[in-house]
């Protein structure tokens, strides 16, 4: 569908593409260019936009990667997704750390209801192996960066333990910051990072198959965190 010539801002002309991707972005997330329909081609956009044709060919190359855009050879280039999940998470990555510690609760208590549904015996070896890994945060201690990996590998296993991909992946995606969020809580003496007797609950609910004590049990383990951040 073609646009009207005043349809688009003047881009600034520094970061070029990225001023590209963000208005062809908005375009997309905002439904003025819909789903399965095809965007204005590439001579059209560097009008629009103003800038040069290797700027919006590069910023149709990156929604493309990121699964905003489908190039069809010889066709045009078409909307395939409304949301580019690097956009989600670079606004994940900016929002409060209570923020994100209710999000980590929700993924972790439903991949550990899960897990205690599914888990098979080698699931379960492993994360004997990795809680045992993770140990006891021992204060004082400057190798927290190691710590916090133990720590999230143990998590991370319980999510792939679930046997649902779509949660396991969304969770490996959200690592990092749950890793960022992990170091926040571990070297902030007033936030109650959970310990190895709240991690030892969950794991003994996904090893006796309880699906409902797991969840408490993630839950649980979290919220004396989210308690103490209400209350600051």
């Amino acid at each position: 569908m073609k646009q009207p010539m005043s349809s688009f801002p003047p881009l600034p002309r520094h970061s070029l593409v990225e001023q590209a991707i963000a208005v062809m972005r908005e375009r997309v997330a905002k439904g003025e260019w819909a789903l399965g329909e095809r965007i204005p081609k590439e001579t059209e956009l560097a009008q629009l936009l103003q800038v040069g044709r290797n700027t919006v060919r590069e910023a149709v190359r990156v929604l493309s990667h990121a699964g905003m855009l489908e190039v069809r050879q010889g066709d045009g280039t078409y909307v395939r997704s409304r949301t580019d999940p690097a956009d989600v998470m670079h606004r994940i990555s900016r929002s409060g750390l209570r923020d994100h510690f209710e999000l980590r609760v929700v993924l972790e208590a439903e991949a550990a209801r899960l897990a205690a549904l599914r888990r098979t015996e080698r699931d379960l070896k492993r994360l004997e192996k990795l809680l045992e890994a993770r140990g006891e945060k021992v204060s004082g201690s400057v190798d927290m960066e190691a710590f916090v990996a133990r720590d999230t590998a143990f998590h991370l296993a319980i999510a792939e333990a679930s046997h649902n991909r779509a949660l396991s992946e969304l969770y490996r995606y959200f690592v990092s910051e749950v890793r960022r969020g992990t170091h926040t809580a571990v070297m902030e003496p007033a936030l109650p990072e959970p310990g190895l007797a709240a991690h030892v609950r969950i794991l003994d609910a996904i090893r006796n198959q309880d699906p409902a004590g797991a969840e408490r049990a993630a839950r649980e383990a979290v919220t004396p965190l989210l308690t103490a951040m209400s209350q600051a």
